[in-house]
């Protein structure tokens, strides 16, 4: 039996806050190097792609949350069904289940 959002979702919010803080925090050291003179020892083009992976983390964890108090959190935007516990707990942030996300 697949497990389901109502199972555990206070342990799903945890991730995400948990996620939206690492996310926040790494974007913040970036900024910091971005400012530096020798980048923090980055790449110029590999820290402005770290910057963008962090932003979009956010981006996508901060709609997770969005969904989640509009209560669509855990359901599929391809087909509508709940997407497994199992998913979420590794990709919190998830909007689709995987046939879904496969056919994308």
């Amino acid at each position: 039996m697949t497990q389901t959002l109502n199972d555990r979702p206070d342990l799903l919010r945890e991730l995400l806050a948990r996620q939206l803080e690492e996310h926040t925090d790494q974007l913040a050291e970036l900024t910091v190097y971005s400012r530096q003179r020798d980048h923090g020892g980055h790449d110029p083009d590999t820290l402005r792609r770290l910057v963008e992976v962090a932003q979009q983390g956010i981006a996508d964890i901060s709609e997770a949350l969005k969904r989640m108090s509009e209560g669509t959190y855990g359901l599929c935007e391809g087909c509508g069904r709940p997407i497994p516990t199992a998913r979420l707990e590794i990709l919190p942030s998830a909007r689709h289940c995987v046939p879904c996300q496969q056919r994308r």
